[in-house]
């Protein structure tokens, strides 16, 4: 009798919280409603992503637990998206249709409340950006498997948009149909990627059934959902979404398989401490020219995360290379290297200034 009463006060006691809770996220969002007034009077941006990213760190570094840190940026995303919302509609287009990886990451980085914009190919997601019909756009940029998404860096070779934020997600395919049964199933449907990243699995486990690249791993579920005779490689939540049910779970054949998105803006965010900048250059031709380029970053002890080379479609037989460095622009080192480089390389272009990826899951 006794447990059954401290089960009781206990629950109570977690009821009086919630509402206390409750209390302060309405007294929050009057802040927020007065805070939307400030910024329409003063024509500042509403949406400011490094805001957001120093808020997390913040509450980060006060959390002394037992609530588990991981736990405090999804929390707090859904706070703010849905205060944000009061404000202001956040617009943010990603390649759909609804369900893809995309979709996911895009609702990873903005929270439930924000309005997401489905679009048909990655030239319409900068397009959608570009225009003002959204504020910002995500976009995939490499996987731990297939490595980088070459449309998405050519497209950066003409755009003048930014890279506002990256994010990283865990990606696991399952095996989806709409009975959950591999009997009569005739054809596997799937995005290229997601085809690649599982191409073991399948060769071993269903080497005799067709398998068919289509527009995305949302569209293979649509499909799926339709016709009981096809089967879709997707996600947890595309299953969801399209009523699917897993014939096989996690067949992709990297565990730790990964994919990382770009979100694109009109603006750079500015410093958290915790930055990444992305730029393009090309090199002049002679020997050792790339070696001359790249020096100033060893000078001014900057890291070089990620080097990536793509034919210049302007100038056959030369090539643009698109590197990821530690840091930011604002950055005393930063910017002198970034300088020294301008005087080097045919040429220079900064994609944008970004907030590291604390998300993996």
């Amino acid at each position: 009798m006794k447990k059954k009463d401290d089960l009781e006060r206990l629950r109570k006691k977690i009821d009086q919280i919630n509402a206390e809770i409750l209390e302060l996220l309405n007294e929050r969002a009057s802040v927020v409603l007065e805070v939307g007034k400030v910024k329409k009077k003063a024509k500042s941006d509403y949406h400011v992503l490094d805001r957001e990213h120093k808020i997390y760190q913040k509450l980060a570094k006060l959390n002394k637990g037992p609530f588990p840190s991981s736990a405090i940026r999804p929390v707090f995303r859904e706070i703010i998206s849905a205060s944000l919302s009061l404000e202001h509609e956040l617009r943010v287009a990603y390649l759909g249709p609804e369900a893809t990886f995309c979709h996911i990451a895009a609702i990873q980085q903005f929270g439930q409340s924000a309005t997401f914009i489905q679009s048909r190919s990655l030239r319409d997601v900068f397009n959608m950006v570009e225009r003002g019909d959204s504020d910002y756009g995500v976009v995939p940029i490499e996987n731990t498997t297939e490595g980088v998404v070459n449309p998405t860096l050519d497209m950066f070779i003409d755009s003048l948009l930014k890279i506002s934020a990256e994010i990283l997600l865990g990606v696991s395919h399952h095996l989806l149909s709409k009975k959950g049964k591999l009997e009569g199933i005739k054809e596997i449907y799937s995005h290229s990627q997601a085809i690649a990243q599982c191409s073991n699995w399948l060769e071993r486990n269903v080497p005799d059934i067709p398998v068919l690249e289509i527009f995305s791993t949302a569209k293979a579920a649509q499909s799926a959902a339709k016709n009981p005779k096809i089967a879709a490689i997707a996600g947890e939540f595309a299953a969801k979404f399209y009523g699917l049910k897993p014939i096989f779970k996690n067949i992709e054949d990297n565990p730790k398989n990964f994919t990382r998105f770009w979100v694109i803006g009109k603006k750079s965010t500015g410093s958290t401490g915790e930055d990444k900048t992305s730029v393009m250059l090309s090199v002049k031709d002679g020997v050792g020219a790339l070696h001359k380029t790249l020096k100033p970053f060893a000078k001014h002890k900057i890291n070089l995360a990620k080097i990536e080379s793509r034919p210049f479609r302007q100038r056959p037989w030369e090539y643009i290379f698109f590197i990821d460095l530690e840091g930011h622009t604002n950055d005393k080192n930063v910017s002198r290297a970034l300088d020294e480089v301008k005087d080097t390389a045919q040429f220079l272009k900064i994609l944008g200034s970004y907030p590291k990826s604390e998300s993996k899951t």
